[in-house]
């Protein structure tokens, strides 16, 4: 996947900065921050309904920890619109990470498990965070006078379909304008070396070891002699250079060392992905040989984290019964090893498998009752209240999830997902007025107003639309209407 980064504004006044060269910020005028963030959602939702997001709770739960305690290290580095960064995966064989305007960072499966170590994958995360603090991306689009709003989308349409048909993606990028543009978003080696000295900065105050980013970048550099014209991408899109490795490491010499011990999360997540990178027959068989192996290692770390990755395995397999043994054997060894047993107070890891097996063998109610279990222990994690209100859906007690997940939206009135469940709820009722509404708040929710105002359109249709209903609908179109009118005028304004 091709890099696409736009940055907010990073305090020159910290000390992660104060060295750093300045390239410059022309893109105040011509692209805000909140116009990137809106940018950056606009091509989030074409990402989120590719069937290579992994929309998996523990590892979107770890990304997003990991992200974040980057970020507070140097909170600066959200920029003045204050962005909520959003960490994801994308399955992908091919070494890569990006980000998208406004905040959003992704890592390809590949690039997860080709990171040793934690500080390795805190590395690249903390470069990209580098390119978003530095607006490299806005300074890019205004300096060639792109329509920021039209090709940027192209181009997320173009390097998603590239996956599947090459040719497809030529198409699509050349519709929009996106071979164009995505010749101007390889960053210049003067980027490319201050969102290494940002990232390396925040790397150190984030208490991680900096040398992960020469060890990572070096593998990656060394990589380049097993390719001739067809380098990974990352290696295309961020140009990484003798130069560049040498001066990350001199100023790795000037610190005193200091060790990140890697906890067990950090492997449960790399078996996860695992199995996620490839969750076809062959995959799954290989991914067991490879933890079959890795059983043998001497580190306890290794030992759980292997046998998690079986249990995991067994559960795609359908062998819910191996699957529940391994699980319980992993939990297990974990509970009594005393680095490692916080990770059962922190990670949806195990409660979100051990939902998993329970609902694959169909014991909804069971599955209901470990959910609203391991939501008590976890409240922040979001995975397990999705989980949840499936394993109610699927014991047939739609108006228990009907009343969790509206006590949900209380709280995070902002969350799409939340909304499209509760429309899976009303549908499971036969409310289809209701369905819709939910529907339309979530496409709302993602500023999908065109698409937010046809499902108003439809729910108004819908034969069991009330007084309430209707009430509802009439308040939201006059809202929306005025939201999308504004957003097609932005769009014009930008195309001239």
């Amino acid at each position: 996947m091709s890099s696409c980064y736009v940055p907010t504004a990073f305090s020159q006044s910290t000390s992660a900065t104060q060295n750093l060269p300045t390239l410059g910020d022309t893109s105040r005028e011509d692209l805000s921050p909140l116009a990137e963030r809106k940018l950056g959602e606009q091509i989030m939702n074409v990402v989120r309904n590719d069937p290579d997001y992994i929309d998996d709770g523990p590892v979107s739960e770890y990304l997003n920890r990991l992200g974040n305690q980057l970020l507070d290290a140097h909170p600066d580095a959200r920029g003045e619109a204050a962005y909520n960064f959003e960490f994801f995966a994308v399955r992908d064989p091919v070494l890569n990470a990006f980000a998208f305007p406004g905040g959003f960072i992704g890592l390809h499966t590949a690039l997860l498990l080709t990171a040793q170590t934690e500080s390795e994958l805190a590395s690249v995360i903390g470069h990209e965070i580098g390119h978003v603090a530095q607006r490299h991306i806005a300074r890019m689009l205004t300096s060639q006078k792109f329509d920021s709003y039209i090709p940027l989308v192209a181009l997320a349409l173009a390097v998603l379909a590239a996956r599947s048909s090459p040719d497809a993606a030529i198409a699509v990028a050349a519709g929009g304008q996106g071979v164009a543009i995505q010749k101007q978003l390889n960053f210049s080696r003067d980027a490319e070396r201050e969102a290494d000295r940002v990232g390396f900065q925040i790397l150190k105050d984030a208490g991680f070891d900096p040398t992960g980013m020469v060890t990572f970048f070096g593998r990656l550099q060394a990589s380049t002699r097993n390719y001739t014209d067809n380098a990974p991408d990352f290696l295309r899109s961020h140009p990484l250079t003798s130069e560049r490795i040498a001066d990350i490491q001199a100023r790795a010499q000037t610190l005193r060392y200091k060790q990140h011990a890697d906890g067990l999360e950090f492997f449960l997540m790399e078996s996860r992905v695992r199995v996620l990178q490839d969750p076809t027959i062959q995959g799954l068989i290989d991914a067991k040989q490879l933890f079959d192996l890795q059983l043998k290692s001497e580190r306890e770390v290794d030992q759980i984290a292997a046998t998690y990755g079986l249990a995991f395995v067994a559960c795609r397999q359908r062998d819910f019964m191996k699957a529940r043994e391994l699980l319980e054997r992993a939990r297990s060894q974990t509970a009594r090893s005393a680095s490692q047993k916080y990770v059962l107070d922190v990670s949806s890891a195990f409660d979100s498998l051990s939902i998993d097996i329970l609902s694959g063998s169909k014991q909804f109610s069971q599955a209901s009752t470990e959910a609203e279990r391991a939501i008590q222990q976890l409240p922040l994690s979001r995975g397990l209240v999705y989980q949840y209100v499936d394993t109610l859906l699927d014991a047939k007690k739609e108006q228990a999830a009907g009343i969790f997940l509206r006590d949900q939206l209380v709280l995070y009135r902002q969350d799409a997902k939340l909304q499209k469940l509760l429309a899976k709820v009303y549908a499971a009722e036969g409310k289809q007025s209701l369905q819709h509404i939910a529907l339309a708040d979530a496409l709302a929710i993602q500023n999908s107003w065109g698409a937010a105002l046809q499902q108003l359109d439809i729910a108004r249709r819908e034969k069991d639309a009330g007084y309430y209903e209707l009430s509802v609908i009439d308040a939201n179109e006059r809202d929306w209407k005025e939201s999308h009118k504004e957003e097609l005028a932005e769009e014009r304004k930008q195309r001239h």
